[in-house]
Parts: structure tokens; C-alpha cells; sequence
């Protein structure tokens, strides 16, 4: 062989060896999955995703972008990504209605092939809401998240549950001086103030949207009664003036400080409110909203879920890290160490969770009351306008009849104007 054949052969052997280096390279080349999480459920879920990472050996390696905290800021920033055309993330954890939204507007990919019936049918009744669309599952939840009643149980031998008894044990107390204030809850003009109208226009028999005719209800006796006991709270004195610039956390504050006899908030409350440092620590108890008499109590149906984006490029590692993520393992270690409430429903009945935390039945009977916000791909906007009408009404800039119908018009507008009206 001459010189010059050998050197040809050589550099046919390094360009082989070197394609399969790079070969064996790519396919050991671990998959990436990227999550977008609201800031405090990335940190929270940090522990699990590094145990992921580690039990996946370098095959999937997830990945989590941390959003913003503020809800509305967190969908702006999806959405911002999803309208690139080629989003940065595999898959989104999402508010429970932003769904119908984003399905709408074909982002999502269906989990169907993924989740089989009886992994629904696991889910307790309230997680069971609100991850649908068009029959086909497009979410999947990472707890669940109810609106609550909190009540002090050193102050009151039982939770008032009609409205009348709201007002009458507040009273009551703020007379004697054991608290300045009854009744605190979420009047800043944003989402949560839709939240805790739709809990209190249910306690009073009304609809906001009728399921299946998108019929509109806020002109009703049920909303205008709804609507004008809020603002008399305010007006009695019930609640503080200060109510209509609260949000979640100025809630709590002011009752974990001892400022409320009554609170409406979501579970994740009751952590805090357990803490060392809480003047209130084994002082509250949980319940459902109050309901005049002939109706149900209800409450608000929260929580955060995973869907999986359409322009994905591993649907299957991404569903797998989901699959993880939600797990019974998983719900346990975000229950015990975060109060994250639990979405399946034999974690209820555990010991080890019972052993810890004493307001499990209760959550347990709350997501049987859930009531769902209207399920249409315009509820952004529709609760705009509702949030915007209530307010005026809480801070005295509209009158109540007059803001309940202008909230009814321009409902049936926005409705009627995107064709979704039936």
C-alpha cells in the first residue's frame, strides 16, 4: 500500500469514528423540556424537578422558566411567547380559566393519549372542573383551589352561613370589641374580586353565565342583591373601607393580625396563618361561603394546571414530566411542605396528611361545591367589565341598578359581538 493510500484510508477511518462520536453524541444528548411557572409554584416545585433530573439519568432534562407572581402578568408573558409563532416552552402551568381561551385559540395540544379515564376518575369532584374543552382534556391539574371562608374559632362557637348571620356575628363582635372589623375579603378591582362576587351571587341563587346559552345574568334580583350586600358591608361598617384595595395578601394580613373575625381566602392561607409567628395559630377554622336560606354555598374554583403547547417538539418527555410532577408523591411533599391542596382524591383520607393538617375533610367537602367561572374564550373580557361595574359600586361612583344593568349590556355586547351568544 502506498503512502499515499494509507494516508486516504486513515483519514476515511478518523472521518468515520468522528461521525459516530458525534452520532452516539446526539442521541445521548439528553431532551430538553421547558415549564413556564408563576414564580412561587417554580420555587416550590424546585425540589421535585431536580429529583426528576436525577431519576431520568440525563434522558429528559426538565427545565423550568420562572414567570412573573402576578396572574394576569403571567398570562400576558404565555401568551406574548405563544404569539411568536414558536414558543420557548414545551409546556405552561395555567390558571384554571385562561383554559377555554387557549384552547380556543389552538395553543394547546390534547392530553388524551396521555391520561386515561381512570386517572380522571381518581381526581376529587372539584379537580375534576375545569380542564376540559370541546370534549377533550387540555389540562391537568397540580392541586386544587377553592375560595374559603375563614372563620376565628376563639372568637365564634360555629361560622355564620346565611348572609344575615355574617353581618349579625360581626356586629356582635365589633361591639364588643373583640376585633375591628367582621368581614375582610378581596374588593380590589382584579380578578379576585370576580371571584368572590360569583361565591356570593351563587350564595344568593343567580347565575353569571347560563351553562350552555351563554344567557347573561347580571341584571338579576340574585346579582343586584349579590352586588348590594358587598357594598353594604362596606357602608355598616362590616368591613373596612380599605377592603376595595384589598388582594390576597392585604387580606390575610389584616386577619392574621387579628384585624377580622371572618376572612375569604384560598387554602394556601391556611399555612401562613399557622405559622410561628402568627398571633392566630390554632385560632381558625375553614368553611364554604354563606348562602341565603333554599341555597347552596359554594365555592370558587381556582388552581394552576399543566398543558402541554401545540409547537412542542417532546410532547411525550414533556407529558412525562407532568405525569412526575402531579403524582401522588409529588402532591404529598407540596402538601406537607407548601399546603398546596391536594387533587386527588384518596390523599384526603391519608394518614400522614391527616396527621398534619386538620382541615383536610374540609377542603374535601369544598371541592364539592365548586362552582366554576364561565367557560367561554371571552372571560378576560367579560370580567373586566364585571370587575370594573362592582367596583364602582363598592367606592360609591355608581349607583347599584344602574351599574348591575351596564354590567348586563356590555356583557351581551362583547358576547354577541364574537358570535358566542346562542
Amino acid at each position: 500500500m502506498t503512502s499515499k493510500r494509507a494516508w486516504a484510508l486513515a483519514i476515511l477511518l478518523l472521518l468515520t469514528s468522528f461521525a459516530l462520536v458525534t452520532s452516539w453524541a446526539l442521541i445521548l444528548r439528553p431532551i430538553q423540556v421547558n415549564i413556564l411557572m408563576p414564580a412561587s409554584i417554580a420555587k416550590s416545585t424546585a425540589g421535585l424537578v431536580r429529583q426528576f433530573n436525577n431519576d431520568h439519568h440525563g434522558y429528559i432534562n426538565l427545565q423550568v422558566t420562572q414567570g412573573p407572581q402576578d396572574t394576569e402578568a403571567m398570562s400576558d408573558l404565555a401568551i406574548s411567547s405563544l404569539l411568536l409563532g414558536k414558543s420557548p416552552y414545551d409546556a405552561l402551568l395555567i390558571d384554571v380559566h385562561w383554559l377555554p381561551k387557549y384552547a380556543r385559540a389552538g395553543w394547546l395540544t390534547p392530553l388524551d393519549p396521555w391520561i386515561e379515564q381512570q386517572e380522571i376518575d381518581s381526581l376529587a369532584p372539584g379537580a375534576q372542573l375545569g380542564n376540559s374543552y370541546d370534549d377533550h382534556l387540555y389540562r391537568w391539574p397540580l392541586m386544587a383551589d377553592m375560595g374559603l371562608l375563614y372563620w376565628r374559632t376563639d372568637l365564634i362557637s360555629k361560622p355564620p352561613r346565611t348572609p344575615e348571620e355574617l353581618v349579625k356575628v360581626s356586629q356582635r363582635l365589633q361591639q364588643e370589641g373583640k376585633v375591628p372589623y367582621g368581614y375582610i375579603w378581596q374588593g380590589r378591582q382584579y380578578e379576585g374580586l370576580s371571584c368572590v362576587f360569583l361565591e356570593v351571587l351563587d350564595g344568593f341563587g343567580g347565575q353569571w353565565l347560563t351553562p350552555g346559552t351563554d344567557a347573561v345574568g347580571l341584571d338579576s334580583s340574585a346579582s343586584v342583591k349579590a352586588a348590594g350586600w358587598l357594598r353594604d358591608l362596606i357602608i355598616s361598617g362590616v368591613s373596612p373601607e380599605a377592603v376595595v384595595n384589598y388582594s390576597e395578601p392585604e387580606t390575610l394580613q389584616a386577619f392574621k393580625s387579628g384585624d377580622a373575625a371572618l376572612m375569604r381566602n384560598w387554602p394556601y392561607a391556611w399555612g401562613e396563618v399557622q405559622k410561628d409567628n402568627s398571633p392566630i395559630k390554632g385560632k381558625v377554622g375553614v368553611t364554604t361561603m354563606v348562602a341565603a336560606p333554599g341555597h347552596t354555598s359554594t365555592a370558587t374554583l381556582g388552581s394552576w394546571g399543566f398543558s402541554i403547547l401545540k409547537g412542542s417538539s417532546n410532547p411525550e418527555a414533556a407529558a412525562e414530566a407532568i405525569a412526575f410532577l402531579t403524582s401522588t408523591y409529588a402532591q404529598k411533599q407540596l402538601f406537607l411542605n407548601y399546603s398546596y391542596t391536594p387533587t386527588k382524591a384518596t390523599l384526603f383520607k391519608d394518614p400522614e396528611l391527616l396527621s398534619k393538617s386538620q382541615i383536610l375533610p374540609d377542603l374535601a367537602k369544598a371541592l364539592q361545591h365548586t362552582e366554576q367561572r364561565p367557560q367561554t374564550p371571552l372571560y378576560a373580557q367579560i370580567s373586566d367589565v364585571l370587575q370594573r361595574q362592582l367596583s364602582s359600586i363598592l367606592t360609591s361612583q355608581s349607583e347599584l341598578k344602574t351599574a348591575m344593568d351596564r354590567a348586563q349590556v356590555n356583557t351581551e355586547q362583547i358576547l354577541l359581538a364574537a358570535g358566542e351568544t346562542r
